[in-house]
């Protein structure tokens, strides 16, 4: 009828199972601590106060470094397009695509000079489609992951970056 186990096995299913179950974090206002405000804050130049979606840069705190990594989704490495579908999905709660090329389609495109925090931003680095996308944050910055130095924040005007921008929108409703 039933047959034991040993032991070992027993443990080694527990380990498995546990490591399984949703360790994924839950990114919210209230569990981000005024550090990591503070930290954001300064790099963008804003106040602290101007930071309002502190679920937001707890998660970039966190994935913050991580290497680039084409189709990459999780803490080992991570693209561009993964990166920002994982904010959507994570920070939002949001399901957006997953590739560049249909992040692209799914936006109401928008001047630059309209540009608000969760925004999309595309680069064109291959010369004839949208090659990278990156997440508009506040004062000009946004969140991206590069192939040099993995998940950053920087300036949207950044001189080698900035003759690459194409075009940039907000997530269709």
């Amino acid at each position: 009828m039933f047959r034991v186990l040993p032991s070992g096995l027993i443990l080694f299913v527990a380990v498995i199972f546990a490591s399984c179950s949703s360790s994924r974090k839950v990114y919210t206002n209230s569990n981000v601590s005024n550090q990591v405000v503070r930290k954001y804050a300064k790099l963008m130049d804003v106040s602290p106060k101007k930071i309002k979606n502190k679920a937001l840069y707890g998660f970039i705190n966190d994935w913050e470094g991580t290497k680039y990594r084409y189709g990459g989704l999780n803490k080992s490495g991570v693209d561009c397009s993964g990166l920002v579908y994982l904010i959507y999905k994570n920070v939002y709660k949001e399901e957006i695509p997953r590739s560049t090329s249909a992040q692209v389609n799914v936006i109401k495109r928008k001047y630059e000079n309209q540009l608000k925090e969760g925004d999309l931003v595309f680069f064109n680095y291959e010369g004839s489609k949208i090659s990278h996308v990156g997440l508009f944050l506040q004062n000009g910055y946004y969140v991206h992951a590069s192939t040099r130095k993995g998940v950053m924040v920087q300036k949207l005007r950044d001189p080698y970056t900035y003759k690459y921008f194409s075009r940039c929108g907000s997530v269709k409703q």
